[in-house]
Order: structure tokens, then C-alpha cells, then sequence
């Protein structure tokens, strides 16, 4: 084997290793969130502002191909790194370990597997609803409603008939509340993982955190609440 792999494969099985992988692609899915975000808003500039914003995304051809296959590379590093380095912790805790400090540890780790789940779940939806139009119309070439021309998408018509389902949009809402819970914590991470977060810049940090996180889902549930409300249509 060669000794640039070995090195690469002691970094990643440690856990300073795990630790920074964590932090960027954390660092990296939340700059994709903001671009995804500031796309997805464009849908209030009216259909042609989107409709081409996608069809831009479209004409990339094999690169946006690319760019999904480092965004699902991100996420199983980020998802399989964080099980694993809670995995390292456990295993390094002592029995004699604090009884309340292990019983909040627990009750962190259950509602992290299930707000985890429930992302996942979300994001399979979510490619399955838009994507891969699962138990819709939204490819038949018949229907023109959902093409601005042959072979290109009007996804305005796509998202607001999807939002105008109320479970759709609830599942959307409770999985950004979800997803930005863990945001709001994981941004400070990434800085005090990097070095980044010196004391002086710790509070600051954590507040821009918040506000990085809740900005995010104030702004992804503004565009189900406006359609299924009517404010949109």
C-alpha cells in the first residue's frame, strides 16, 4: 500500500481525523443549503425567474451529476464520521461515569437517531416528490402544465402543487425544523473543530449559529406556508 493511503487511512481512524472530516463537509452541506435556499427562493420572483434558474442547473449536463455525487459523498462521510466518533466516545467513557451526565448523553443521542431519521426520510421523500416524480405527474410529457417546453421542467407548477398538499407541506416544515435544530449546534462545532473559536469568538460564534440556522428555516418555510396559505399561487 502505498504511504500517502496509509497516512490518509491513520488520519481518517482517528479520531482527530473524524473530527475534521465532520467539520468540512459539515461546513460544505450547509454552504449547499444556503445556495439551495437562495434558489428555491426565486420561486417568489415568479415562474420564469425559477423555471430558469433550473434550466441553468439542467444544461450543466454531466457536472451537476458531479456536484450530486460530492453532495452524497459529504453526507455518508458527515453521517457515517459523527456514528462513528459517538461510537469512539462511549467506548472511552468510564463505568463510573456520572449517572445524570450519561442519562442526558442518552436522552441527546434518542432524539438526535430520530431527528436524524426523520431528515433522511425527508430527503428520500423529497427526491422521490421533485426529482424522481414518484406517484405524480410531474414527468408525463403529456401533461403541459408541467413543461415550459419539450424536455424542460416548469418547476414553479411542480412546487406548488406539491406544497398545496397540507401533509407535504408539514413534513417540510417539521423536517427544516429538524434539520436546523442540529444546525444551529453543529455551526459552532465546525469553528471550534478548525481551531477557529477562540475564547474571545466563542459567544459571537454560537450566536451567529442561531442565526445562521433559524435565517435557514424561516426562510425554506416561507415558500409551503406562502402556497398552501394562498399568499402564493
Amino acid at each position: 500500500m502505498l504511504p500517502l493511503v496509509q497516512s490518509l487511512l491513520r488520519f481518517y481512524h482517528s479520531s482527530i481525523g473524524k473530527k475534521i472530516i465532520v467539520a468540512l463537509t459539515g461546513a460544505a452541506l450547509m454552504g449547499f443549503l444556503v445556495a439551495h435556499l437562495l434558489g428555491n427562493l426565486l420561486i417568489f420572483s415568479g415562474p420564469e425567474a425559477i423555471n430558469g434558474y433550473a434550466k441553468k442547473l439542467q444544461d450543466l449536463g454531466p457536472l451537476l451529476y458531479v456536484a450530486r455525487g460530492g453532495l452524497l459523498a459529504a453526507v455518508v462521510l458527515h453521517v457515517l464520521g459523527t456514528v462513528q466518533l459517538v461510537r469512539m466516545n462511549r467506548a472511552a467513557r468510564p463505568r463510573n461515569y456520572a449517572v445524570e451526565t450519561v442519562r442526558q448523553a442518552t436522552k441527546a443521542s434518542r432524539v438526535m437517531i430520530w431527528s436524524g431519521l426523520t431528515i433522511a426520510a425527508f430527503v428520500l421523500y423529497h427526491l422521490a416528490h421533485f426529482t424522481w416524480a414518484l406517484g405524480n405527474e410531474y414527468h408525463n410529457p403529456a401533461i403541459a402544465r408541467y413543461w415550459v417546453e419539450p424536455g424542460v421542467h416548469n418547476v414553479y407548477n411542480m412546487v406548488v402543487d406539491g406544497f398545496r398538499v397540507w401533509y407535504v407541506s408539514a413534513f417540510y416544515i417539521v423536517a427544516m425544523f429538524l434539520l436546523c435544530s442540529h444546525l444551529s449546534h453543529g455551526f459552532a462545532s465546525v469553528f471550534q473543530t478548525l481551531g477557529l473559536a477562540t475564547p474571545r469568538l466563542r459567544q459571537p460564534i454560537k450566536l451567529a449559529g442561531h442565526l445562521f440556522a433559524w435565517g435557514l428555516f424561516l426562510g425554506n418555510i416561507s415558500i409551503p406556508l406562502a402556497i398552501f396559505t394562498g399568499l402564493k399561487s
